[in-house]
């Protein structure tokens, strides 16, 4: 919501405490005024100007966005200036994030049944937004009914940290991407992120996520994707619980809403009888990145062309954490790109297809292009076909 619109919603709930009117003046110069002393009253009985925030009450979020007004027009300083007994004026506008500016539609639900009330700043039956919050990131936990079905993944997380199979690592900003099958500590209690529901639009126009998350004490919840997020920012303490055997993939940068879920890169090896695939198939390799299960991918691998009309096998996985999909399978194949397969085969319905993702490339070199993704040398190298290695690029 802009500014000007939570201007317009202060001149009218001014007009519930209207000021004594005074003669020679304006009725927009009035409604300046009745603002400017709801402002005042409100540092009156606080003591400190209004602020700007999620965790603060709807009014004193308009009051600091009215008085930012204020200050940044020089007509309504020197309207004000003589009343300005606290000093509010020479202040610098605060200048809040638009995330922290509420919704037109959020506002006007809480202000409902205000005008009713004996005190315009005193909202009944209204649950301020840092107790809906709360109550959101809590998400209602209860007792998860099949927490069998989950407690030997919990014992194996032990064991894996135990012998060094995990690491705990410590979750750092803009690398907060949540995907299923993830380990956690949060708050003292370790939890597995079981499920994450399909894409859903919040108020503000973003993307998220709702999650099915057990804990280790045998409860669990249905929180958002982004709460979760929150929760590990305001836990100093929160870890992810790690697998080097994942290859935990995470490359510097923001990323958009619509890379949160992250996503594995995958690597087949085709099971094809076709007389070249089976001459060649230690090195032949199918290269991909999804953000679903890859294990769901290629379910129907022998029905689909692009997987050779044949079963594969799965021979290594590498999680991804913060990057844009797209591009990073773009990446690869443009890297392995003059050892891509050129062969032919023939759909279900005749048609000749040429599948684009398979690579003459040995298994050991694209694991090394992972780890060189990771740390960013990636750029400096090209693949060799005659050595089929990775080299310097000249």
């Amino acid at each position: 919501m802009h500014n000007t619109e939570l201007d317009d919603l202060a001149a009218e709930l001014a007009d519930f405490a209207p000021p004594e009117k005074k003669e020679g003046r304006t009725a927009k110069e009035e409604r300046i005024i009745a603002g400017f002393e709801d402002t005042q009253r409100f540092v009156a009985t606080h003591g400190r100007v209004p602020q700007h925030g999620e965790d603060r009450d709807i009014f004193e979020r308009l009051y600091a966005v009215r008085l930012d007004r204020l200050r940044a027009l020089p007509e309504c300083r020197a309207l004000l200036e003589a009343m300005d007994h606290q000093v509010l004026l020479s202040g610098v506008p605060a200048a809040a994030p638009t995330a922290d500016i509420p919704d037109i539609d959020d506002l006007a639900a809480e202000l409902a049944g205000a005008a009713e009330a004996g005190d315009i700043t005193v909202l009944r039956h209204v649950r301020a937004s840092a107790e809906k919050r709360a109550a959101e990131e809590i998400a209602d936990r209860t007792p998860c009914k099949d927490f069998e079905t989950f407690r030997p993944l919990f014992e194996r997380v032990q064991t894996d940290i135990q012998t060094g199979m995990r690491q705990s690592q410590p979750i750092e900003a803009g690398r907060r991407a949540i995907e299923a099958g993830d380990f956690f500590v949060l708050d003292g209690l370790t939890l597995y992120v079981a499920e994450i529901g399909k894409p859903l639009k919040t108020t503000a126009g973003e993307v998220d996520r709702r999650l099915r998350v057990i804990y280790s004490n045998g409860t669990e919840s249905n929180l958002l994707l982004r709460s979760l997020q929150r929760a590990f920012y305001n836990d100093p303490a929160a870890r992810r619980l790690a697998s080097p055997q994942t290859g935990q993939l995470s490359i510097g940068g923001e990323f958009d809403a619509d890379d949160v879920e992250s996503g594995t890169i995958y690597v087949l090896r085709s099971l094809s009888t076709e007389p070249y695939v089976e001459q060649h198939r230690e090195l032949i390799h199918k290269i991909g990145v999804t953000g679903g299960k890859v294990e769901s991918r290629i379910a129907n691998a022998e029905h689909e062309a692009t997987y050779l009309l044949s079963k594969v096998e799965v021979v290594a996985t590498y999680k991804l954490a913060g990057i844009h999909r797209t591009r990073l399978e773009n990446l690869l194949h443009r890297l392995f790109a003059l050892a891509r397969l050129n062969i032919t085969i023939h759909d279900r319905f005749g048609h000749p297809v040429q599948p684009e993702e398979w690579f003459l490339v040995p298994l050991f070199v694209i694991d090394e292009a992972v780890e060189r993704i990771k740390d960013g040398s990636i750029t400096n190298y090209v693949y060799d076909l005659e050595t089929a290695s990775l080299k310097p690029s000249p």
